[in-house]
């Protein structure tokens, strides 16, 4: 007994000395960086996929569009399942689906094939940052820190830019020396060593009053003997909020996709799906989308909002504006790509000092002006521009990256309520998505005579648009410091008129 509580006290010394420490941050940083590489290396493997499977190149698409999607709705389901079952068996069982997806993407003879494994490297990559945020909440609360630990959050907003940035050239490395199947094959080395890490690092998950028994679980054998383990786990997780969710954000993604051309079946389908959705959400007590906290919580919401705005534009510069580099100004795919690196160089330069002193207030402003700056600098482009004027615009939404991450990342870790951190999480990565998708369909629109400077000048002034929409919800709002904030406190109950934070 003297042994057991001399080792407590111990771990709960280091804890307090170092919360921290390499240890714990490792797997998160590996396992955060595995989403943002999967989007960006297949890039470089579209063509080659096309000539080898014998189907046209606009059909591989689907390659990218899955991964988002899904992405877009396993974030979140990922978040509110590391809340009810454990932040580290989520992340782990998320590392296995990633393992899966490559092999099955490596081992490919068809475009469906390829499009499972996609899927799978989505859903499974997306466990990792809302895992991420609700160890770290829970490491931050047992270490009794009262503020953020901003150098541990800069550090999984670097591991997600740097790996976006380094994706293409490391796909057109892996594809131009072994072959298209390493854009998927990566993954299997890549998720052995993170599951290792995270298998041996990552602390176990704590059983907690009110928690779900996992069947097996010896912490609890008795408890839910003679109940349905299936509705009594599905009530915890609110299942049919998940599904409408992901079915909801499914049929608009299909409907957003095929714009300018209205797709009237993808929009009633829609409004048949997500409003019964609502109408649950709205009378369950804990939803997987909590639409009363959400309203509730102004805080939250705009930094949703913000999120998206700015992720727009930042989306914009890395398809639209490449396309308009390779198709108007004639540069091959390798130039377009390289002027692209140092965006990402500087992202990842700004993020860590930024995160380190817990900014908000400044960040999120600053992400609005840069992009704004930059939005002018797309109006002055021309396809007579030097690549150093091209290069200096995309440097600009670097910095505007790196400054949206860091502030919107803070801003949610100090509005979120600490039991829906990892569903928050979720829903923060979701909005960028929607950023994505939302660029891809306004590069669509602009450019759909093909592209030209005339097309680049009007992507510009959308650009402007949403810049200033981003700038005025930072500029009054009022519930962003400098410096930290006050958390919210933890609910121990949950009814569905419970405000979460004041607006």
């Amino acid at each position: 007994m003297r042994t057991g509580t001399r080792r407590a006290a111990a771990t709960a010394s280091g804890l307090a000395r170092k919360p921290f420490a390499w240890t714990f941050t490792a797997p998160l940083y590996v396992g955060s960086s595995l989403n943002a590489i999967n989007s960006s290396i297949i890039a470089t493997a579209l063509v080659p996929i096309a000539a080898e499977l014998h189907v046209p190149v606009g059909s591989t698409a689907v390659l990218i569009t899955s991964l988002y999607l899904a992405s877009a709705v396993a974030q979140p389901a990922a978040g509110k399942l590391a809340e009810v079952f454990g932040a580290r068996r989520i992340f782990l069982a998320g590392i296995v689906l990633v393992l899966l997806g490559g092999s099955v993407g490596g081992l490919g003879r068809n475009l469906a094939m390829l499009t499972v494994a996609r899927v799978l490297v989505g859903i499974g990559t997306s466990a990792a940052f809302p895992c991420a945020m609700v160890l770290i909440r829970r490491r931050a609360d047992e270490a009794g820190l009262d503020t953020p630990p901003g150098g541990v959050l800069g550090g999984l907003a670097i591991a997600g830019m740097a790996t976006a940035a380094v994706g293409p050239p490391i796909g057109g490395l892996l594809v131009g020396t072994a072959g298209w199947r390493w854009a998927f094959l990566i993954n299997i080395p890549v998720t052995v060593i993170a599951m290792a890490v995270a298998a041996r690092w990552l602390p176990k998950d704590p059983v907690l009053p009110g928690n779900p028994v996992l069947p097996g679980d010896p912490a609890n054998p008795a408890l839910g003997r003679g109940q349905n383990r299936f509705l009594e786990l599905a009530g915890r997780i609110d299942l049919p909020g998940i599904l409408g969710f992901a079915a909801s954000m499914s049929v608009l993604v299909v409907f957003l996709t095929g714009l300018p051309q209205v797709r009237w079946a993808a929009l009633a389908a829609f409004v048949l799906v997500a409003v019964p959705t609502v109408i649950w959400e709205l009378r369950k007590a804990s939803p997987f989308f909590d639409f009363r906290g959400l309203a509730a919580n102004g805080a939250l919401a705009r930094t949703y909002l913000r999120q998206a705005l700015i992720l727009l534009g930042v989306y914009s510069v890395m398809y639209a504006m490449t396309q308009w580099m390779e198709a108007a100004h004639g540069l091959s795919t390798l130039e377009a790509g390289l002027l692209l690196l140092p965006m990402g160089a500087v992202s990842a330069l700004f993020s860590r000092p930024l995160a380190r002193r817990n900014l908000v207030r400044g960040p999120v402003i600053a992400s609005a002006l840069t992009m704004l700056v930059g939005s002018v600098g797309i109006m002055l482009l021309t396809s007579h521009s030097p690549a150093i004027a091209i290069v200096l615009v995309t440097l600009v939404f670097g910095i505007t990256t790196a400054t949206t991450t860091v502030g919107n990342q803070t801003a949610l870790y100090l509005a979120a309520p600490p039991d829906q951190i990892g569903t928050a999480s979720g829903l923060l990565r979701t909005c960028g998505y929607l950023g994505s998708i939302t660029s891809a369909v306004i590069g669509r629109l602009v450019f759909r005579d093909g592209a030209s400077d005339h097309g680049l000048h009007v992507l510009g002034l959308v650009l402007v648009v949403a810049g200033l929409a981003a700038l005025l919800l930072a500029v009054f709002d009022r519930r962003l410091m400098a410096r930290g904030t006050s958390r919210p406190a933890a609910r121990t109950s949950r009814t569905p008129n419970a405000k979460e934070t004041p607006a």
